[in-house]
C-alpha cells in the first residue's frame, strides 16, 4: 500500500495512501485535540467545536451549502471526537477529489463559528448528552472512564457536562482551537484512488487553510491504575457491566500492542473466545459479552463488557474475573492463540479494503503513536505474534486491579473481589 507525504505551509503533514482496486477517495484531517487535551473548565469543548464547524466556512458559508455540496458529489461527510483526537472526513468518488477537498478544508479549516449558531448548536449537544445518559450501555462506558481515571481528563466524558455547554463562549471555542489545532500535531490523510488528486501546490493551499499555530505542550500523564467502582443504581431488569484492567506493557511497542490485541480477541473478541463461550453459550448469563484492548499512546487498557439479566450479573462478574485470573496463571493455549491471531489478522485485511477504515487507522498511528502507517506491516506484525508474547501479556494483567462500572439494581459492595 504505497504512501508518501508532503507538508502544508502550516506544518500539517499530508499523507497519500494508495489503495489499489477502489474507485473512492477518503480525505480525513485530524488533530491531537481531543478531550484529553481540555482543561477542566473546557470539558466538552473539543466535541462542541466539532459540531460547530459544520455550520459553514468562508466559501460554503451555511450548513445547507455544506450538506448539499457533499450530497451533490455523492459523498459521505462526518466527523468524530475521542479523548485522543478530533477528525473530519469525507468519502467520495475519486473524480470529485478537488471539490471534496475544497469543501472539507473550507468548513473545518476556516469555519465562521457564528455566535448565533453557537447558541443553536449548544441545545443540540445538550440533547445528545441527555440521550447518552438515557442509554444504559453508553452510560456504563462513561462511568467506566470515571472509575478508571477519576478526575483526570481521560476520566471525563468527551461530551462534557451540560452546564459547560450552556456557558461556552465563542472566544473560548476559538481559543481552544488556536491552542490545540497545530499542524505539527495533526495530519491529513488521502486514501484510495489517488489519480485525481490536485497538484502538491493545490493541496498545500487547501490544507494551509487550517490555523498556523505552534505545537501545544504535552497532555497530562495518565494516573496510576485504579480499583474504583462507580455504580449507577437503577431499578432495571437488565444490567450493563464494565471492567477495565491496565496491564503494565510498553504502549509504544507495536509488537506488544499486536500481542495485546490478540489476547483481547481470545478473551472476548469473537464467538470462539473464552468469555463468549462460557458466559453466553455454556452458562447463558448474557446476550452480549465481549473484551477489547487498545492503547492511548502512553498506556494500554483491557475492557470487559456485558449486558446481563440483572439477577445473573454477580455470577457473571465473578466468572469473568476468574477467567482473567486463569489466563494470568496458566496462559492461553496454543490453539487459542492460533485461532485468535488468524481471526484478528483477517479482520484487519477485510477492514483495509475500505478507504475510510484505512484513513482512521493511519490517523491513529500518526497522532496517537507518532508512527507511519503501513497496512502490510500492520498485518504482518499481527501474523508474527507468538504464543509466548500473548502469554506475557496475560501475565502482565494483574487480576486484582480492575476498575468497575455498572448500571443496574446493584451497589458498589456487590462487586467486592478477594
Amino acid at each position: 500500500m504505497p504512501q508518501n507525504a508532503s507538508v502544508a505551509p502550516n506544518g500539517l503533514p499530508i499523507h497519500r495512501i494508495a489503495l489499489p482496486g477502489t474507485r473512492t477517495l477518503t480525505a480525513l484531517v485530524a488533530f491531537d485535540a481531543g478531550a484529553r487535551s481540555e482543561r477542566p473548565e473546557e470539558n466538552g469543548i473539543a466535541h462542541f467545536l466539532e459540531h460547530l464547524v459544520f455550520k459553514g466556512g468562508q466559501t460554503f458559508d451555511h450548513y445547507r451549502k455544506v450538506n448539499e455540496t457533499a450530497e451533490r458529489m455523492g459523498g459521505v461527510l462526518n466527523a468524530f471526537t475521542s479523548h485522543s483526537m478530533v477528525a473530519f472526513h469525507i468519502t467520495v468518488r475519486a473524480e470529485s477529489a478537488d471539490e471534496a477537498l475544497d469543501l472539507l478544508t473550507d468548513f473545518s479549516g476556516r469555519p465562521l463559528l457564528d455566535a448565533e449558531e453557537l447558541d443553536k448548536e449548544r441545545g443540540v449537544v445538550i440533547q445528545e448528552i441527555a440521550r447518552y445518559n438515557d442509554q444504559p450501555s453508553a452510560l456504563a462506558e462513561m462511568l467506566l472512564d470515571k472509575a478508571t481515571f477519576g478526575d483526570h481528563p481521560l476520566g471525563r466524558s468527551v461530551l462534557g457536562p451540560e452546564d459547560h455547554l450552556r456557558t461556552f463562549t465563542r472566544d473560548q471555542v476559538v481559543g481552544f482551537r488556536d491552542r490545540r489545532w497545530a499542524g505539527a500535531k495533526g495530519g491529513a490523510f488521502l486514501v484510495g484512488a489517488l489519480d485525481h488528486l490536485p497538484s502538491d501546490e493545490r493541496l498545500g493551499e487547501l490544507f494551509g487553510r487550517f490555523p498556523d499555530v505552534p505545537a501545544p505542550g504535552p497532555v497530562e500523564d495518565a494516573p496510576a491504575p485504579s480499583v474504583d467502582r462507580v455504580i449507577e443504581t437503577r431499578d432495571t431488569n437488565q444490567s450493563h457491566l464494565r471492567l477495565a484492567y491496565r496491564p503494565d506493557l510498553d504502549a509504544g511497542d507495536p509488537k506488544v500492542r499486536a500481542a495485546l490485541s490478540i489476547y483481547g480477541t481470545l478473551l472476548g473478541g469473537s464467538m470462539g473466545s473464552r468469555l463468549f463461550d462460557e458466559i453466553r453459550e455454556q452458562r447463558g448469563l448474557a446476550y452480549s459479552v465481549s473484551a477489547s484492548a487498545w492503547s492511548l499512546g502512553d498506556i494500554t487498557q483491557l475492557q470487559l463488557s456485558a449486558g446481563l439479566d440483572s439477577t445473573k450479573t454477580l455470577e457473571a462478574y465473578a466468572r469473568m474475573r476468574e477467567i482473567v485470573q486463569e489466563l494470568h496463571d496458566d496462559g492461553p493455549t496454543a490453539e487459542e492463540v492460533d485461532r485468535a491471531r488468524a481471526y484478528t489478522a483477517g479482520r484487519l485485511v477485510l477492514a483495509f479494503e475500505n478507504s475510510g477504515a484505512v484513513a482512521r487507522q493511519a490517523a491513529s498511528q500518526s497522532i496517537v503513536h507518532d508512527e507511519d502507517f503501513d497496512a502490510d506491516r500492520t498485518i504482518a506484525q499481527m501474523d508474527a505474534v507468538t504464543l509466548d508474547e500473548v502469554r506475557e501479556v496475560a501475565r502482565a494483567i494483574d487480576p486484582s486491579v480492575a476498575s468497575i462500572a455498572c448500571v443496574g439494581p446493584h451497589e458498589a459492595g456487590d462487586f467486592d473481589w478477594n
